[in-house]
């Protein structure tokens, strides 16, 4: 069974109040959280290959959000920050504002796992109700319990 994205989740990965409206500030301000993640082996690494991947064509999936992602020798297991902003951010390359950004590295040698847990992201975010309640979380513990409400609704629960 692949991990859930209620198990990659830490309330100090996540920040509810994005200062920044650019994309690549907003981006930044977001991928810090995982400056000091036990599995980021080099963080500055991971980062530029988040920004030449943001760069190659947008991360947005519509409907308010993005998934700024790198696939890298970068982390050591798959990691992940989510950042919001209730402004919202600006992606110039997709002409879209983004409210719900979840900033993902992944190992290469995983391609796997990262493409189940992008499908169940996808899945998670799909119906506008289930958006608004990750849009509403007061905290980033809130935020954790509607994923995992979330995720066995719609995946079933865990096992």
């Amino acid at each position: 069974m692949a991990v859930r994205l209620s198990q990659l989740l830490s309330p100090d990965r996540i920040l509810l109040n994005l200062q920044n409206s650019k994309r690549t500030n907003a981006i930044n301000e977001v991928a810090r959280l995982l400056e000091n993640h036990p599995d980021v082996a080099n963080f500055q690494g991971f980062y530029h290959e988040l920004l030449a991947r943001e760069r190659l064509d947008t991360t947005c999936l519509g409907n308010e959000i993005a998934l700024p992602h790198a696939r890298t020798e970068n982390v050591k297991k798959i990691v992940i920050a989510v950042g919001r902003s209730d402004a919202g951010v600006h992606f110039e390359n997709s002409n879209q504002n983004v409210r719900l950004m979840f900033v993902l590295g992944t190992p290469k040698s995983n391609p796997g796992d990262y493409l189940m847990l992008v499908g169940s992201l996808c899945r998670l975010i799909k119906e506008a109700p289930q958006r608004e309640a990750l849009f509403a979380a007061p905290t980033p513990d809130a935020f954790i319990a509607t994923v995992r409400e979330l995720e066995n609704k719609i995946l079933g629960p865990e096992k």
